[in-house]
């Protein structure tokens, strides 16, 4: 078998963010990823159900793990990036063995950390991200080859096959909106969104 990465398109994580935004039907949970990561999906729909992560990388997944596990019927998507997912690649091996079949994560793939200085990550050389997640135990997992099959991948419904993990090859563009800074405002948000509010939790 080669090892070899197949030949992907390099797309835009902005028009891909909002094509999976405007295929959302059943109130699936999204967990966005620091920086462009939920920049993107805060301008592509904000939703009650999306939560955007401020300053913390590599929580995207365990954080969607969670309201998987918690919420097993409903659809969950993890957005993270190559850089984020690379400090917490133990997550993928916790996922692997919990079988969430309701969990999507979708990792943006630039080969670079972005927003730090653009330095590069270890997927610009020898990492391959969907090798990893296959060599944990996702089973469900494959490089998006170009904007069609994205759209064909995501058309199956996130409350069901999973865990899934797409791996897709990304531009450096900036992301396009700005998220709100106060995570309590996110967090309660959120939790309204998922119908999980605490008493006394502030209304948003």
């Amino acid at each position: 078998m080669s090892s070899k990465r197949p030949l992907t398109k390099t797309m835009s994580r902005t028009a891909l963010t909002r094509t999976l935004v405007q295929k959302l039907k059943r109130d699936e949970a999204v967990i966005g990823g620091i920086g462009n990561t939920n920049f993107d999906l805060f301008a592509a729909g904000h939703r009650p159900q999306n939560f955007y992560m401020l300053g913390s990388m590599g929580l995207a997944c365990p954080i969607a793990l969670g309201v998987a596990l918690a919420q097993p019927d409903r659809g969950v998507i993890a957005l993270e990036g190559d850089g984020s997912i690379l400090m917490g690649l133990g997550c993928l091996a916790t996922i692997a063995n919990l079988k969430p079949r309701n969990l999507t994560i979708i990792i943006w793939d630039n080969a670079l950390y972005q927003i730090t200085g653009k330095q590069p990550t270890a997927t610009s050389a020898a990492t391959d991200i969907v090798a990893v997640a296959r060599g944990v135990g996702i089973a469900t997992s494959e490089w998006v080859r170009d904007e069609a099959h994205f759209e064909k991948l995501i058309d199956r419904r996130f409350d069901e096959g999973g865990p899934a993990l797409l791996a897709v090859k990304i531009d450096d563009a900036p992301g396009q909106g700005q998220t709100p800074r106060d995570p309590a405002l996110i967090r309660n948000r959120f939790m309204k969104g998922l119908g999980a509010a605490r008493a006394g939790a502030l209304d948003a």
